[in-house]
C-alpha cells in the first residue's frame, strides 16, 4: 500500500472501469440524500474538539498558500482556485511557512519568471510542503525535470483544482491537463460563476476569452493557452452583473487578446462590450484588457463610441513589440507599423484623452541598429504615458529562440536607452491644477495613501480617508510623477458610492448563496469528518459550483476515494453472489 503515494494518475478519470456509476446516475441515487452536519455546541468547546489537527488528511483541514505570478488573466484564476479551496474548507492563509500545501500559479512569458517558479518550488520541497503547480509553465512544459513527480492542474482545469489538492494532501501525484470542449469544439475554460476570493473586493477580473489567433515567433504562452476560444456573452454578463450584486465598483476585462474575442464564435467584442455597458451600474467602470492591433482595426468606429463611455476607461493597451517591419515580420505579428499608427491616430482624434499604453521588445533576434532607432523614433513621437519595455529572453521551444540572437550586452545597452528615453519625459505635468472625477479602488503599495483612477484610467493618489475607499469623488490634481499624479478631494463635491451593494470583505468567498452565507454564520460545520462517512463535504442544497464537478450531471470526473470505494462493493456483490450459487 505505501507505493500508492508514490504513484502518479496522469487523469483521474484513467482508473475508472466502464461499469462503474456514471455521473447522473450517481446524482440521481442521492438526490435524497443529505451530508450530516455537526451543530457547534453552545457550551464552549476546545479548538482540538472542533477542528481536526493541520497535519491530518482529512481533506479540508490544511492551510494553503497561494502565489501566482504573471498577467490579469493568470490572477483570475488563482482568485477562482482560492475560491474553490476556500468554499470546501481549506484555509487560505498569507503566511508561506505555516501553509501545509503551496499551490504556485505560474507565467512563462518570461524567463525570469519561470525562475522565480522553479525556485518556489525548490523552496518548497527543502520546507517538506506539499505542492500543486498551475499556470502556463506545466501546462506548456509538463514533462520538465524539475516538474516530475509533482501534482499539476491546468489552464483550463482550475475547476478541478479541490481534487487536485486533496489527493496530493493524500500523498498522491495528479496531472489534469486536457482541454474544455463541447461536442468537440474548445471552450474558453471553467465556468466563470465558480467561488472566488478576490484580491481586491472592489475589482472584478473577468477573462472574455483564452488563447488566440497568433503564432508570434517569441511566445511561450501560445503553447499553454492554444488557440481562441471565447466565452458566450451572456456567461459573461451574468457574470459581470453578479459581480456588482457583491459590491465590486470596476470590472477589468482580459485575455490573451481581448480584440480577436468571438471570431470563433460567430460574434466580436463591441458587439459584447455594448452588451456589458447596459448592465454597469452608475459610478462603476469598465476597463479594457490588451488588444493587438489587427484585430482593432476593422472595429476602430464603435470602438471610438465605446472608449467615450461615462462608464468606460479611456483607456487601451495594444503592444507594438517593435517599429521596424522587419523585425515584426521576424516575430510573425501580422501587422506592419503603419497598422498600429493608423489605430493610434484614430482613437487619439476620435477619444481626446485616451491613454494608449503599449509594449516594447528590445533585442529581438536579427534586430539591428537602424531598426532600434525606429522604435525609439516612434516612442518619441508618441511619448506613451504607460510603456512595458521588455529585453528579448529566448524561450525553449520557441522559433525565436532557434534564431540567430543579438549580443547580451547590446540588448541589455537597447534595453537601458529605451528607458532612457521614456524617463526623460513627464506625462502629467499640464494636468497640474485640474479637476478630476476619480474611483477609489486601492492601498498605494507604501500604504501611505489610497490609488484611484480618473476617466484616462490615470493614476491618482488620494488622501487616506476610509470614507474614500470605493468612491467616485471629485479632486483637484496638486502635484504629477512620472507614473501618478496626486489629488486632493473637493470641498463641496459630491462623493458618490460607486457599488450598488456592500463590497464583500477582503479574503470573502464570492458566488456564495445566502443560504450557505446562514449556515456559516449559524455555526455549521460543513467539513466532512470522516470520508468513508461522507464522501460530499457542502449541502447538496446549496449552489452546485459549490458541489465538486463530479457530484454534478455530465461533470465527468470520478475521485479516486470514490472510486476505490464502489470498486470495492462491486467485488463484494460479485463474491457474494458467487458464494450464494454455490
Amino acid at each position: 500500500m505505501p507505493a500508492a503515494c508514490d504513484s502518479v494518475l496522469e487523469d483521474i478519470e484513467d482508473i475508472v472501469s466502464a461499469e462503474d456509476l456514471k455521473p447522473h446516475d450517481r446524482q440521481f441515487v442521492r438526490k435524497n440524500i443529505f451530508p450530516k452536519v455537526r451543530k457547534r455546541s453552545s457550551q464552549k468547546t476546545s479548538q482540538a474538539d472542533d477542528d481536526p489537527p493541520s497535519d491530518s488528511i482529512i481533506p479540508g483541514a490544511q492551510k494553503i498558500w497561494i502565489r501566482t505570478w504573471g498577467c490579469s488573466h493568470n490572477n483570475s484564476d488563482g482568485e477562482y482556485m482560492a475560491g474553490q479551496l476556500a468554499a470546501y474548507g481549506y484555509k487560505i492563509t498569507d503566511n508561506s511557512d505555516e501553509a501545509d500545501l503551496w499551490l504556485l500559479n505560474s507565467c512563462t512569458v518570461k524567463n525570469p519568471a519561470e525562475d522565480h517558479f522553479r525556485n518556489s518550488i525548490k523552496k518548497a520541497q527543502e520546507g517538506k510542503k506539499k505542492v500543486v503547480l498551475a499556470g502556463c509553465v506545466p501546462q506548456a512544459q509538463p514533462r520538465q525535470d524539475y516538474l516530475k513527480g509533482l501534482s499539476i492542474i491546468g489552464v483550463q482545469q482550475i475547476d478541478r483544482v479541490v481534487e487536485v489538492v486533496e489527493e496530493t494532501i493524500k500523498g498522491h501525484s495528479v496531472r489534469l491537463l486536457g482541454q474544455k470542449k463541447d461536442n468537440g469544439k474548445r471552450l474558453g475554460g471553467a465556468r466563470l460563476d465558480l467561488p472566488k476570493i478576490r484580491k481586491n473586493p472592489l475589482i472584478e477580473i473577468i477573462s472574455i476569452n483564452t488563447g488566440c489567433l497568433n503564432a508570434c515567433t517569441y511566445c511561450k504562452t501560445k503553447h499553454a493557452r492554444g488557440d481562441l476560444a471565447s466565452y458566450p456573452i451572456e456567461e459573461l454578463v451574468d457574470r459581470a452583473k453578479q459581480s456588482f450584486q457583491e459590491g465590486v465598483c470596476e470590472i477589468w476585462l482580459t485575455s490573451e487578446d481581448t480584440g480577436a474575442y468571438g471570431r470563433d464564435i460567430g460574434t466580436d467584442l463591441p458587439t459584447l462590450l455594448w452588451k456589458l455597458v447596459d448592465a454597469i451600474p452608475e459610478g462603476a467602470m469598465l476597463r479594457l484588457g490588451m488588444t493587438n492591433p489587427p484585430y482593432i482595426l476593422e472595429h476602430l468606429e464603435e470602438m471610438a463610441k465605446i472608449l467615450n463611455h461615462p462608464r468606460v476607461y479611456a483607456f487601451l493597451h495594444i503592444p507594438v513589440q517593435s517599429a521596424s517591419d522587419s523585425v515584426l515580420m521576424d516575430m510573425k505579428r501580422e501587422y506592419c507599423v503603419a497598422d498600429f499608427k493608423q489605430v493610434v491616430d484614430f482613437l487619439k482624434e476620435k477619444v481626446p484623452g485616451i491613454t494608449i499604453a503599449t509594449d516594447i521588445i528590445c533585442g529581438f533576434p536579427g534586430e539591428t541598429d537602424e531598426d532600434f532607432q525606429e522604435t525609439m523614433k516612434l516612442v518619441e513621437q508618441y511619448r506613451f504615458p504607460s510603456l512595458f519595455i521588455n529585453q528579448f529572453y529566448p524561450r525553449p521551444g520557441t522559433p525565436a529562440a532557434k534564431m540567430h540572437q543579438v549580443p547580451a550586452a547590446v540588448k541589455k545597452q537597447r534595453t537601458k536607452d529605451l528607458s532612457q528615453l521614456f524617463h526623460s519625459y513627464n506625462p502629467y505635468d499640464h494636468k497640474i491644477g485640474e479637476r478630476q472625477r476619480v474611483l477609489v479602488t486601492e492601498e498605494s503599495f507604501d500604504s501611505n495613501y489610497y490609488v484611484a483612477h480618473n476617466p484616462f484610467y490615470e493614476q491618482v493618489l488620494v488622501p487616506k480617508d476610509p470614507l474614500l475607499m470605493g468612491k467616485m469623488v471629485e479632486v483637484t490634481i496638486y502635484e504629477a510623477g512620472k507614473h501618478f499624479m496626486k489629488g486632493q478631494p473637493v470641498s463641496d463635491a459630491r462623493v458618490y458610492t460607486a457599488s450598488i451593494t456592500k463590497p464583500l470583505a477582503k479574503g470573502e468567498v464570492s458566488g456564495l448563496t445566502e443560504e450557505f452565507r446562514h449556515e456559516q454564520r449559524n455555526g455549521t460545520n460543513w467539513k466532512a469528518h470522516s470520508s468513508a462517512e461522507i464522501p460530499v463535504k457542502t449541502p447538496l442544497s446549496s449552489w452546485m459550483a459549490l458541489q465538486l464537478p463530479w457530484q454534478q450531471e455530465g461533470g465527468g470526473l470520478k475521485i479516486l476515494s470514490v472510486s476505490l470505494a464502489l470498486l470495492a462493493v462491486l467485488v463484494m456483490f460479485f463474491y457474494g453472489g458467487m458464494k450464494a450459487g454455490l
